[in-house]
């Protein structure tokens, strides 16, 4: 066996150790806002037949936002999803202490997703998985590329083990996150969502996340509803990230309470809906798998319900979110998903337009339009909702669905979310010395860049680049200046560490195309 080999593989039983210690650590969150949920819920539950138990919920809920609070500010990158963060740490524009977030981002998601803000445990994850990944790679002494391909696999398998959706968690990874399709980053991505869902099944038992009987295949006639519904979630996507970067503006002209206790808002407008509506509250996956029941029932009066719940949960989410709590926004989205496909099935249904039975269909639909719209992968979107739901039955109005709404919010001018989170929060370029530290940078070759069909001698490579390697399909060239570059090319570039950053943004610029990665 070949030296390359014995290393690969080596580097594979590491990220399934990875994926297995990812799949315990973010059981154990699954199963803290689990019973911590159950806590909040009981005490609400309480509160209807004794109002002193709304001290105890006052107490409690400021406890959560005063703790939270502090654990960002001693260190602002857990507040948040987490994943703006990973995007950036696997560009090399960002430097993080893996265990400093470990522990925070556990015990501050367990507590604030908990109490049944409209908050997601799933970016959480995938950062509890991506400090893993990191960890891993540091105490085994790895190189600063295996290392970002063990962060990269600790990604995929958090977010693996949040929703039981190891196929997902890895294509998220790779067309989102890490945007590098090489065979080294996707095998071990997926050995490490693999081992990391095995991990979860084996303590929470084998079930769909959000399995509902969804039988009725969708007849081609009514595909015009699917345009429509495609439609409106891209513009009800565009509209929720409008205004969660909105919002974000408004928490920052609020100077009498200090940012890291912006936290106590959400909590406290959490109290009356709470009281009034538990089902709507937390993530959203009660009230995912409570609109089959509740489509028994018919009427005006259910569209009016229906869409009242998506108002509610689209503005208290932002609200939630921008307060900077560790959270996350990937339930939440496929939630407001779900509300706007049976508010517009239910519409149909009251004009004869559609039969009831299909509305659930739609609501499926719905969850994959609206992730990609607002994610920006229409892949891992369709892939997610078919694993999470369990049937394969109905690819393409997912398809048609998830398209259409991703058409529509890049007409609007939308860009990928975390994209923008990443942008806003990147820090200020400062010039960075030499640091005689090896390190590796993996450039696509696009059908549409610059260097195509150019000879390696006669592209102006950045300062500090050399080109390693080619790889083209199965082969790997040794370059010289004569090799021509092709469409489909792999460009291994060596680098100084503390310069990837830049020679990222150079080789961008160098090829005229968006890298993604």
């Amino acid at each position: 066996m070949r030296k390359e080999e014995k290393d690969n593989l080596k580097l594979m039983l590491q990220a399934l150790i990875v994926g297995l210690i990812a799949g315990a650590v973010v059981g154990l969150f699954r199963f803290g806002i689990e019973k911590t949920s159950a806590f909040w819920l009981y005490l609400f539950k309480e509160a209807h037949n004794n109002p002193v138990w709304f001290v105890a919920i006052v107490l409690g809920l400021a406890a959560v936002g005063i703790i939270a609070g502090y654990f960002v500010k001693q260190y602002p990158h857990v507040g948040g999803s987490g994943i703006p963060e990973v995007k950036l740490q696997l560009q090399g524009k960002l430097q993080l202490k893996w265990w400093q977030i470990l522990w925070r981002k556990l015990i501050g998601g367990i507590v604030v997703i908990g109490t049944g803000l409209f908050l997601g445990p799933e970016g959480p994850s995938l950062q509890l998985g991506s400090s893993i990944g990191q960890g891993v790679g540091e105490k085994l002494k790895q190189s600063k590329y295996n290392q970002r391909v063990l962060l990269a696999t600790g990604a995929a398998s958090g977010l693996s083990a949040a929703f039981g959706a190891p196929l997902s968690g890895a294509l998220f990874v790779l067309e989102e996150i890490f945007h590098n399709f090489s065979p080294r980053v996707w095998m071990n991505s997926l050995v490490g969502a693999i081992a990391a869902n095995f991990m979860v099944s084996y303590f929470f038992g084998l079930h769909h996340a959000l399995g509902m009987p969804y039988d009725h295949s969708f007849p081609i006639y009514l595909y015009w509803h699917l345009v429509i519904l495609g439609i409106i979630l891209g513009l009800l996507g565009h509209l929720y990230k409008k205004g969660l970067f909105g919002l974000k503006k408004v928490y920052l002209k609020i100077t009498w309470l200090p940012r890291w206790l912006h936290g106590l808002i959400p909590l406290a407008i959490l109290i009356p809906i709470m009281y009034y509506w538990p089902l709507i509250t937390g993530p959203g996956n009660r009230l995912i798998l409570s609109l089959q029941k509740m489509l028994t029932q018919s009427g005006w009066a259910l569209v009016g319900i229906l869409a009242f719940y998506y108002v509610l949960r689209i503005v208290f989410s932002i609200i939630s979110y921008d307060s900077g709590l560790p959270s996350g926004i990937f339930l939440p989205i496929l939630t407001m998903g779900a509300l706007i496909g049976a508010t517009y099935g239910t519409l149909m249904v009251q004009l004869g337009l559609m039969p009831a039975h299909l509305v659930i269909n739609l609501i499926i639909f719905s969850m994959a339009g609206y992730f990609a719209a607002i994610i920006r992968a229409p892949f891992t979107a369709i892939i997610l909702i078919t694993e999470m739901v369990g049937s394969l039955l109905h690819l393409m109005p997912l398809a048609v669905v998830a398209f259409i709404a991703l058409l529509i919010d890049q007409i609007l001018g939308g860009k990928p979310i975390y994209d923008s989170l990443a942008a806003a929060m990147m820090p200020e370029t400062r010039l960075q010395p030499i640091s005689g530290e090896e390190d590796e940078l993996d450039i696509p070759v696009y059908e549409n860049s610059k260097l195509v069909d150019q000879e390696i001698k006669d592209v102006n490579w950045p300062d500090n680049v050399l080109v390693r390697t080619i790889r083209r399909g199965s082969r790997e060239i040794i370059p010289h200046g004569d090799t021509v570059i092709v469409a489909g090319d792999l460009l291994i570039l060596g680098v100084d560490h503390n310069k990837r950053s830049a020679a990222y943004d150079a080789m961008k610029e160098l090829q005229g195309v968006e890298l993604d990665g």
